[in-house]
């Protein structure tokens, strides 16, 4: 879809810009007191915001939602994720790589495949597994500094195992582009049952 390729597009450069920045521009950084997890964070404020907003705005009986192929003619939506499925996703995969980057279990259920737990079926339910994401998410954005931005990260399984893979800055963009990702398919979602996303209504 055109909007969803554009919002990720933009998404993908910002984040790059915001890397680049934390990269390239410490001391600069430094004098102003603001962190390397600051500046990530900032942009993930805004994505709370767009993704809770849109979840809430979805109304309940439209949580199992899911685009077929008679929906647009010529269209393939096979085996895609409904509405609700989509916002768990989401949320699973910030708590998964949130816990990751604090070098801890996940403290909710991500379920299996990180699709987010089967007892989470309400829209209630779906918006406060949504909100507990990103407030994680704000916690482990945040604890980003120059100093550990780039150490090996120390995964925590849910068996309590542990392995090691990937960097602070590298989940912590990644989690930020994912969320755009499943935005800007859930954006449609909502147009396809005749609602403006709230981040697109005139103020």
């Amino acid at each position: 879809m055109q909007i969803r390729r554009a919002i990720l597009t933009r998404m993908i450069r910002s984040v790059t810009g915001l890397v680049a920045a934390a990269l390239l521009c410490g001391p600069a950084l430094a004098a102003n007191s603001q962190t390397v997890g600051e500046v990530l964070d900032s942009q993930f404020k805004i994505l709370d915001q767009e993704v809770t907003s849109l979840v809430e705005a979805m109304p309940a009986d439209k949580f199992n939602f899911a685009p077929t192929n008679t929906s647009i003619k010529g269209s393939e939506f096979t085996g895609v994720r409904t509405f609700a499925q989509q916002a768990k996703h989401l949320s699973a995969n910030i708590y998964d790589f949130s816990a990751a980057v604090l070098g801890e279990k996940p403290p909710a259920d991500i379920g299996e495949g990180d699709n987010g737990p089967a007892s989470v079926q309400t829209k209630e339910q779906v918006v406060a597994y949504v909100k507990g994401a990103f407030a994680y998410g704000h916690k482990a954005l945040l604890s980003v500094t120059q100093k550990n931005e780039m150490e090996p990260l120390r995964i925590v399984k849910v068996d309590g195992t542990t392995l090691s893979g990937g960097t602070c800055i590298g989940d912590a963009v990644w989690m930020l582009w994912h969320c755009m990702d499943h935005y800007g398919q859930m954006v449609e979602y909502l147009r396809m049952n005749g609602i403006v996303p709230p981040a697109s209504r005139r103020q």
